[in-house]
């Protein structure tokens, strides 16, 4: 949850910029050595100028594509969303929410299917969050900011920030606090 944490504020910095990074996936998200989530690869982002904009060209790796992209029809941020929610699927199950032999079948199945349940003792909390990133109505994804203030992000997040300080994550700036 420290990593997804990060995640998500990196992609509200992104999106209240107006950018839509459009191939977001776990190969463009990179650890430092002190566990501090960089968002990377923003060669197929765009800019849209106002909120309403949507884009329109196919983009992205295949098991992250939204069902609007995958339907060919205009997307927003809330693709985004539904890649981080794969993202998040992807960290707990070690496995693609949507797999298929080809890409048709792929297609199919974030249109049409629903992920395998979660297994392991995660909580009823992180299903549901899962289960709402990864809503087939964009319209009915929640936005970035709305994740973060969920409670259950929220209380991640709360822990991550005291730990941070009290681990003290990043030498670099103890040495300048001794200087």
């Amino acid at each position: 949850m420290n990593w997804f944490v990060q995640l998500c504020l990196s992609l509200e910095y992104v999106h209240s910029r107006k950018i839509l990074h459009r191939d977001l996936k776990s190969q463009n998200i990179f650890l430092t050595k002190y566990n501090t989530v960089k968002l990377g690869d923003f060669g197929i982002s765009k800019v849209l100028e106002c909120t309403s904009d949507h884009a329109l060209t196919v983009q992205g790796t295949p098991y992250y594509m939204s069902p609007e992209v995958c339907q060919n029809q205009p997307y927003t941020y809330q693709s985004d969303i539904w890649a981080l929610g794969c993202i998040l699927y992807e960290l707990c199950a070690l496995k693609h929410a949507f797999h298929a032999e080809n890409l048709l079948g792929l297609v199919f199945k974030i249109v049409q299917d629903t992920q395998e349940p979660l297994d392991g003792d995660y909580s009823d909390d992180l299903k549901e969050l899962v289960a709402m990133l990864l809503t087939k109505d964009a319209k009915a994804r929640p936005r970035v900011i709305d994740i973060i203030n969920g409670p259950f992000v929220k209380a991640h997040m709360e822990r991550f920030v005291k730990s941070a300080g009290k681990n003290n994550l990043n030498p670099q700036l103890e040495k300048k606090k001794q200087i």
